[in-house]
């Protein structure tokens, strides 16, 4: 299967495409690897887990070439790594009391003694998207390898040029690499994967997310999906407008948008609308593409070229139908590679595709309201629901604007802070996904199967024949 460079535009590698028999002998090692690694107890596992975090810090130049490779960006890709190491790190010192089962006590009949125990599914199934190859494919792993499963790792085609540096990073480790596996390939590789998994993440969007929620559902197993976001902002009447164009700078035009927690909707009180609207511009026009030099710039290129399509057709609707580009507008090439000019656009109308469908782009829509619950009801006025987030200088006053937004988490004065904060649980509501949190102590009982023994210590019991 031949990728094409996002830098470039030129097919450049070409990755083996895993049959439903590969996949198939796999899940089978991996399945005979997971008894001994969960038998082998947590404190052996965050071991081998916290010696899995030193060998990618010591590989991380190879990581970041690759991720430089299939995403055309390199501060992205550089954090990434770091993101993924300090996650592993993070769940190996929570992971003891998460998944304590606790001592037995007392049920509410007197004779009766509970004690709380789980099992692990015995082999999770990951497949992750392209926007943060190597993060959104352990996100989830790291987690479920300490709660004592096996993992099968199906990265998206578009991005798959790491998996040969993670694999030669388990290759140091034979115990971890008997356990976590990745394969490459299409679609057809993917459903080889649901097919032959015992629990399945997905993150992706929200057409495919359905057809692997119905995939699941046919086979009984859980399914634990990430999709679309159209996060919107409220800016409300009293907000520090200086902050809230800094921050939805950011927010917007970080990893050139290709995030599902961009802020991709903003609404601002007429009061304080045209400075608003003047500060963003000037802070969003100054930022510059990451060519030809790769360690200038802050906005890369598109990733996926499925993608350009679609930024390109919002573009040409938004245009026909009236909108105002205050910057940006455009999707030029460079050197092959497609970017997405960074955009603020205005005079937008409600049946414009920039304002219901994911962008997925450096474009940043901002539609001017009467009222902060006018702006409440435009931003719940959408499918999605995964984040948003509130500016005003009153802080009960923000978190009553959040508590009325569907939506799984709200950042107060900042933006897109669950690409950063994952300590708190969250859901994503809507068409935006479905299942527990993968944030938060929850995330890592997903991975369990409750189990309860239940013992009578020694009195007849009364219901008895």
């Amino acid at each position: 299967m031949k990728i094409p460079s996002p830098r470039t535009g030129k097919y450049d590698i070409d990755l083996p495409e895993y049959s439903e028999a590969e996949v198939s002998a796999l899940t089978n090692s991996l399945r005979e690897a997971q008894s001994e690694w969960w038998q082998a107890g947590l404190e052996k596992r965050i071991e081998i887990m916290l010696a899995f975090a030193d060998e990618i810090t010591q590989h991380k130049p190879a990581l970041v070439a690759a991720l430089i490779n299939d995403t055309g960006r390199k501060d992205e890709s550089e954090l990434e790594v770091d993101a993924t190491v300090s996650t592993i790190r993070r769940w190996c010192k929570q992971a003891p009391d998460l998944l304590d089962c606790g001592h037995s006590r007392a049920a509410e009949i007197p004779f009766i003694e509970l004690q709380q125990t789980y099992l692990p599914y015995p082999l999770v199934g990951i497949i992750s998207p392209w926007n943060f190859p190597l993060l959104l494919s352990l996100v989830d792993a790291i987690p479920a390898l300490l709660a004592g499963c096996s993992v099968l790792l199906k990265p998206s085609e578009v991005t798959s040029r790491f998996v040969e540096p993670l694999n030669e990073i388990l290759s140091q480790l034979p115990e971890l690499s008997g356990v976590l596996s990745a394969v490459t390939g299409g679609g057809q590789t993917g459903q080889a994967v649901i097919e032959h998994v015992d629990s399945l993440c997905f993150t992706g969007s929200v057409a495919t997310g359905r057809k692997v929620g119905e995939a699941c559902a046919k086979r009984f197993i859980p399914a634990f999906l990430e999709l679309g976001g159209k996060d919107p902002a409220i800016v409300c009447a009293d907000a520090d407008v200086d902050l809230a164009a800094k921050a939805l700078c950011w927010g917007s035009m970080v990893n050139a948008g290709q995030s599902c927690m961009s802020l991709e909707r903003v609404y601002v009180h007429k009061d304080i609308a045209d400075e608003f609207i003047s500060k963003l511009t000037a802070n969003v026009s100054q930022l510059k593409h990451n060519y030809p030099d790769i360690n200038q710039g802050q906005v890369g290129p598109i990733i996926s070229n499925k993608q350009v399509d679609i930024v390109k057709q919002q573009l040409a609707d938004a245009k026909q139908k009236g909108a105002v580009f205050q910057c940006g507008g455009e999707v030029i090439e460079l050197g092959g590679g497609q970017y997405c000019q960074p955009t603020i656009v205005t005079n937008l109308t409600a049946d414009m595709k920039l304002l219901q469908e994911e962008t997925f782009a450096a474009i940043l829509p901002v539609v001017i309201v009467d009222s902060d619950q006018q702006a409440i009801e435009m931003a719940n006025d959408s499918e999605f629901g995964l984040s948003a987030a509130v500016f005003s200088c009153d802080v009960d006053y923000a978190k009553k604007v959040a508590s009325q937004l569907e939506a799984g988490a709200i950042s107060i004065n900042d933006a897109s802070l669950t690409a950063l904060i994952h300590e708190a649980e969250k859901q994503s509501f809507k068409y935006s996904g479905l299942g527990g949190s993968r944030m938060g102590a929850e995330s890592i009982r997903r991975f369990m199967r409750k189990k309860a023994f239940i013992r009578n210590t020694g009195v007849p019991s009364p219901w008895w024949f």
